[in-house]
Parts: structure tokens; C-alpha cells; sequence
């Protein structure tokens, strides 16, 4: 690939990089260029004095730009087809009925001319293989021979005008060295550009992602959390909220279970005394559903509001002179359920105390 001769883009000069491709040289220059097309330019307007200088004709086309060339580099088809005239070349558009008559394969033609538009490139063959010489390509492409009739006839579904180059094209050093040697192309070469315009990409992807991470994370290291994690949050808590309440509840349980632990370890105490069997009230109450061990409970806490109601009573008729305020501590009064349940738990659980120093005792 290194020996082709690939002139790339430069400005609006893809008609002198087209024939320098085709030539396999540096054979035209921009000022040679120009020098043909004022020379053509020339020509035409003799042509046009010919109908009179005061005529019409002649004073608008003197107003008119040049049509062979323009500042930015552009060159007519004129200018290039005068231009291959000097080395015995000629041109002949490719889809012309006059060339279809003839029936000649694209592959065993040696270069085609394209264009469209304002651009010029040279599909040439050198050695056995074609090469499409695009100046816009950062390299020549490879063509294989299948793919060269269907390439072309792509190009003119597209819009391009192709034309056949007719003569015999000046040696070269690539032709002579792919006469002796195929090559092959792993990669295809990319448009001017297209590198640069990638990594201008990249860059400006990293940059909205950088950009986007900071506006994520906290600006000070605590910062502002989005919606979807304040959410998270907020979950978190009520999650945590739970744990609590499940955990007071347990706590209350064990509470209530060690006051019926108490009880059943003075019946126990009692029955020990009066030599009676309770393996079977163990069982019973470990067997015990959640319901049934709150109706027991209640009705464990009704026993001891009536005992201690009864022991207040007796006081009173011991000690008639107690005031209205000892009254007021009656605990079937104005008392609320949960200092009633407070008052059961404290007395269930001085009873557990008792129990277990008599036992200590023994």
C-alpha cells in the first residue's frame, strides 16, 4: 500500500488530487489548473463575441462568474477532460448509450473518473487489483473484482457521473510492483476526519459522564441524596421503625412470660408441699396457644386487683381514720388500662421475687 500514490483532501482541490491519483504523481498543480480553465474561459468568450459585443448575450455572460473554476479550488469536468488531453487520455461517461453499446465489462477497463456534485475521485486498477483513490479517504481502498460493478452501480444510484478514462495511463511504480504481488487489506481506511470527529466524541461522552457523576455524588461529602435514594432511605427507616416495635413487643412478651414463670413456680411451691404431681400443668402450659395465655393473664391480673383491693379494704376497717387521699389509690378508680397493666407487671413480678426467695430459703 505504502507504493500508491494517494494525494488526501486539501481545501476544494479534489480535481487536482483526482488526477494526480489517476497519474500516480504530482502532475498538475492549482496554477496549472486555473491556467487551463482561463484558457477555456477564453475560448468561450470568443465564441460569444462572435454574435456581437453590444449584444445581450455577450454583456451577461461577461457578468457572470467564471464556469471552469471558483476561489475555493473547484475545477469542471472541462478543465480535468483538457487537462488528460496532454497525456493522450480521454473521457467517456460510463452510462452513455454510446459506451453501453459496446458492451465492455467495468474489469477489463483500467480507471474511472467519478463525480457529484462539487467532488472528484479516481477508481483505478494497478497491477491486478482496483483501488478506490478517494482523496476524502485517509488511504486507498481496496475493490475487489465482484464487488467493482456493484460499487459503481451503487455510485450511480447515489447521483455520481462516472466516466471511463480512455488511453494509456503514464508507468508507475505501484503498478509495475502490484503486477508481482496481490495485497490485502485487513482494515478499510476511514474518511478524513472521522478519527477526530470519534475522539472529539469520546471526549465529550467522558466529559457528560464525568459531569453527571458530580452532580450525582454530595458536593461536600454529605450533600444532596436523588429521589431514588432519599426513598431508600426513607424505607429504611420505616424498616427500622418495625424492628423497634417488634422488638419492644418481644420485650413485653418475656416480660409477661417470666410474671406467669412467677405464678406457676408458686403453684409449683404449693403443690410440692401438698405432695401433688405437676408435670401435667408443665406440659399444659407450654402447650398453651397465644389466646389462651391471654385470657390466663387476664384473668391472673383480675386475681391480683381483687387481692390487693381486698387488702385494702381490710385496711380500712383497721384504720378508719385514713384519708379521702388513700382512697384516691384505689386501683379499680380512675386508673388508666396501661397503668393497670403496669401495676399488674410490678406486682407479678414482686411475686416472682418472693417465690424465688422462698425457694432460697429452702
Amino acid at each position: 500500500m505504502e507504493a500508491i500514490f494517494h494525494e488526501r483532501q486539501e481545501g476544494s482541490l479534489c480535481a487536482q488530487h483526482c488526477l494526480n491519483n489517476l497519474l500516480q504523481g504530482e502532475y498538475f498543480s492549482p496554477v496549472e489548473l486555473s491556467s487551463i480553465a482561463q484558457q477555456l474561459d477564453e475560448e468561450e468568450r470568443i465564441r460569444m463575441a462572435e454574435g456581437g459585443l453590444s449584444s445581450e448575450e455577450y454583456r451577461t455572460f461577461l457578468q457572470q462568474p467564471s464556469g471552469n473554476m471558483d476561489d475555493s479550488g473547484f475545477f469542471s469536468i472541462q478543465v480535468i477532460s483538457n487537462a488528460l488531453k496532454v497525456w493522450g487520455l480521454e473521457l467517456i461517461l460510463f452510462n452513455s448509450p454510446e459506451y453501453q453499446r459496446l458492451g465492455i465489462d467495468p474489469i477489463n477497463e483500467r480507471s474511472f473518473i467519478c463525480n457529484y456534485k462539487e467532488h472528484w475521485f479516481t477508481v483505478r486498477k494497478l497491477g491486478k487489483q482496483w483501488f478506490n483513490l478517494n482523496s476524502l479517504l485517509t488511504g486507498p481502498e481496496l475493490i475487489s473484482d465482484t464487488y467493482l460493478a456493484l460499487f459503481l452501480a451503487q455510485l450511480q444510484q447515489e447521483g455520481y457521473s462516472i466516466f471511463v478514462v480512455k488511453g494509456d495511463l503514464p508507468d508507475c511504480e505501484a503498478d509495475q510492483l502490484l503486477q508481482m504481488i496481490r495485497v490485502q487489506q485487513m482494515q478499510r481506511p476511514k474518511l478524513i476526519g472521522e478519527d477526530t470527529l470519534q475522539s472529539k466524541d469520546q471526549r465529550v461522552q467522558k466529559a457528560d459522564l464525568e459531569q453527571a457523576l458530580d452532580v450525582s455524588q454530595p458536593f461536600d461529602g454529605t450533600g444532596m441524596l436523588d429521589e431514588d435514594e432519599e426513598n431508600f432511605q426513607k424505607a429504611l427507616a420505616l424498616s427500622r421503625q418495625e424492628i423497634d416495635m417488634e422488638d419492644e413487643e418481644a420485650d413485653l412478651r418475656r416480660a409477661i412470660q417470666l410474671s406467669m414463670q412467677g405464678s406457676h413456680r408458686t403453684g409449683l411451691s404449693d403443690s410440692c408441699t401438698l405432695n401433688t404431681p405437676h408435670s401435667a400443668a408443665t406440659n399444659q402450659s407450654e402447650s398453651l396457644t397465644s389466646e389462651e395465655l391471654r385470657r390466663r393473664r387476664q384473668a391472673y391480673f383480675e386475681k391480683q386487683q381483687q387481692l390487693h383491693q381486698q387488702c385494702q379494704n381490710q385496711e380500712l376497717h383497721d384504720v378508719p381514720t385514713t384519708s379521702s387521699n388513700a382512697l384516691g389509690t384505689d386501683p379499680g378508680g380512675d386508673m388508666s388500662e396501661e397503668d393497670m397493666l403496669q401495676a399488674a407487671m410490678n406486682m407479678s413480678l414482686e411475686t416472682v421475687r418472693n417465690s424465688l426467695n422462698t425457694e432460697e430459703k429452702k
